[in-house]
């Protein structure tokens, strides 16, 4: 029996993940982002509700636009992890497990993040 050459590396470029994948993987880094950013939002909170002073600081330093870009990408973190979660939790009850289904579900996921961050975007940069 000859043996299978097998490769030496895997290429993550050459890898097509199905959209139901890539929902799955952004649940994950939202997760991950949420995780990091929580300590820092509970800070913010913390300062702002420590006095007026406080409060002029934190409001303040959210006109910084790279502080705005942050907050956008925790809106967006918060959004995903919210309806990919809703989206698996339908799995978990075996709504959408059908290859048609799951793909409509995933580009809804996406579709409905990617208006909430726009319209989240729209106003923090108006």
């Amino acid at each position: 029996m000859k043996p299978i050459a097998r490769p030496v590396y895997l290429n993550l470029f050459r890898i097509h993940l199905p959209l139901a994948g890539w929902v799955s993987i952004l649940h994950r880094v939202s997760g991950a982002l949420l995780f990091v950013g929580l300590p820092l939002g509970v800070w913010a909170l913390s300062v702002s509700l420590a006095g007026e002073a406080g409060f002029r600081r934190m409001a303040d330093g959210v006109t910084h636009p790279l502080v705005r870009l942050l907050l956008l990408l925790l809106v967006w973190a918060f959004v995903h992890h919210f309806f990919a979660g809703l989206r698996h939790l339908a799995l978990d009850v075996h709504w959408g497990v059908s290859l048609h289904r799951a793909r409509q579900t995933s580009i809804a996921v996406l579709l409905a993040t990617g208006l909430v961050t726009l319209l989240a975007a729209w106003r923090l940069f108006a």
